[in-house]
């Protein structure tokens, strides 16, 4: 089976989606830039843990605030006879809120890219998923948004990369302020089977949701 490029591949967005971030920045005055990777070659491995140029936000003590533990871990990736391991979680890729970690099997044939932002309220996380779907096509085409039981407004799509040397499925919703992004890629004609899409979707929407209660 061709292996998946999934440090490259998976992280790398266009300057579309790129704008979701920034949009719902302008739209509700947030200092929050944009929930994906600023640079089209960015990956967990390689980017810094602070973001560049960026001030990280802080808690009440004055400590930096870890996103990291609002992303799920590579415990939480079960899939039948595979195993599935974790890059190092980033945490503020690119001045972003929020935080990023890319997983890939055994035999480096599938990935999943998990993404979350944290915005200043719902609705702010509400745009930027309005925003995300409708920059769907420059990760994936051949497919429609289905509706998805994942968080609020929850959406899968699935179809082929728009270089066809892959197959995509896309999940995206919001919990609360947050937003979540993550990318199943595998190799073409052999889809990430629906139901565990789903298993690891809900995983990462009950780990924003006590996450962000905090």
């Amino acid at each position: 089976m061709t292996a998946v490029n999934g440090t490259a591949a998976i992280m790398a967005v266009s300057a579309t989606v790129l704008a979701v971030g920034v949009a719902a920045c302008d739209k509700d005055s947030s200092p929050v830039t944009s929930p994906f990777p600023a640079s089209a070659t960015s990956s967990p491995a390689g980017s810094s843990a602070g973001g560049s140029g960026s001030t990280a936000p802080t808690s009440g003590s004055g400590q930096p605030v870890d996103y990291t533990r609002l992303l799920i871990t590579a415990r939480d990736v079960l899939a039948p006879d595979d195993v599935y391991t974790a890059q190092p979680p980033v945490l503020n890729p690119n001045g972003t809120q929020g935080a990023e970690v890319l997983f890939t099997n055994h035999d480096q044939t599938r990935a999943i890219g998990d993404s979350i932002v944290n915005l200043p309220d719902s609705a702010a996380a509400a745009s930027a998923l309005r925003l995300a779907g409708a920059s769907l096509g420059t990760s994936v085409t051949g497919g429609d948004p289905q509706p998805s039981p994942v968080g609020t407004g929850g959406a899968v799509v699935s179809g082929m990369s728009p270089d066809a040397t892959k197959t995509v499925t896309i999940l995206m919703f919001t919990e609360g302020r947050g937003f979540a992004r993550l990318e199943f890629d595998s190799a073409p004609g052999n889809p990430t089977p629906a139901d565990f899409v789903t298993d690891i979707g809900q995983k990462q929407d009950i780990a924003l949701r006590t996450g962000l209660s905090r």
